[in-house]
């Protein structure tokens, strides 16, 4: 298993697990949506967390595989070695880079709402891991996120943060 996915597993993990301790925090209301506020980001927990032992899964079974190759004395293709994601500083940088980006979603959330912060973050999401596909990537990050936005705002009636928008 690469050190990197150690890490992402262990950062999902924890990240569900502070999630998981902030909606506890929440206070039911007593009167109101029989779902509850905490139905969501418990849903958001159980996602986290299934991602974090699909990961987990996958970096195994590389492992063995990469083991086997070994074993078996075979050379890994050039190709093959540049899947596995940014080395060295430039890798760090990379990581610092997310972190950061996420950070900065969550800080103009409110401030632009969940519909422009969203579609913004995506689209910068996209633009890195679905690169030369401007057209694909805007239309996907715009239409994920007024969608969902309006979905949950309108046909489940979450309070969303509408931002800058004037609906």
């Amino acid at each position: 298993m690469m050190k990197s996915d150690k890490l992402i597993v262990l950062a999902t993990v924890l990240l569900a697990a502070v999630y998981w301790f902030a909606t506890e925090q929440i206070k039911e209301p007593l009167i109101g949506d029989p779902i509850g506020p905490k139905a969501i980001p418990r849903l958001l927990i159980i996602g986290l967390l299934i991602a974090a032992a699909l990961l987990w899964l996958e970096t195994l079974a590389g492992a063995k595989g990469s083991a086997r190759d070994q074993v078996s004395n075979q050379v890994v293709s050039d190709e093959a070695s540049t899947q596995e994601g940014p080395k060295g500083v430039r890798g760090y940088f990379f990581i610092a880079a997310m972190v950061l980006g996420t950070l900065g979603y969550f800080f103009v959330f409110n401030w632009l709402g969940y519909a422009v912060a969203t579609a913004l973050y995506l689209f910068a999401l996209m633009a890195i891991f679905n690169p030369g596909r401007f057209t694909a990537n805007v239309l996907t990050a715009i239409g994920f996120s007024f969608g969902s936005y309006l979905a949950f705002s309108r046909l489940f009636g979450a309070q969303i943060p509408a931002g800058v928008l004037p609906f």
